[in-house]
């Protein structure tokens, strides 16, 4: 699995690039398909308290699912990105 992170405007530091790589793999757990995960992080301006955004998008064959949320911090819109995705790959599994 490829995980590429893209930090818009600002340096990811090692343990945020950690963070996002652990988070990626425990959600490869819920599918073994899923071949690579991309992460956009942005500041969003004004400089106010929620003003992180994480854009998470996976792929698999035939398949690309995206979530973007907004948080007071990196790892928190990284979360919540990623619950929103795994709630995506089980009403997927549902349909199957």
């Amino acid at each position: 699995m490829d995980v590429r992170i893209q930090a818009i405007n600002f340096d990811a530091s090692e343990k945020l690039i950690a963070f996002i790589n652990k988070k990626a793999e425990r959600v490869q757990r819920h599918s073994p398909a899923i071949t690579s995960v991309d992460v956009k992080l942005t500041v969003v301006k004004p400089e106010t308290a929620m003003n992180k955004e994480a854009v998470v998008k996976v792929l698999q064959p035939q398949e690309e699912m995206v979530a973007s949320k907004v948080a007071d911090t990196f790892e928190e819109a990284i979360d919540l990105c990623l619950e929103a995705i795994e709630k995506q790959l089980e009403k997927k599994k549902g349909q199957k």
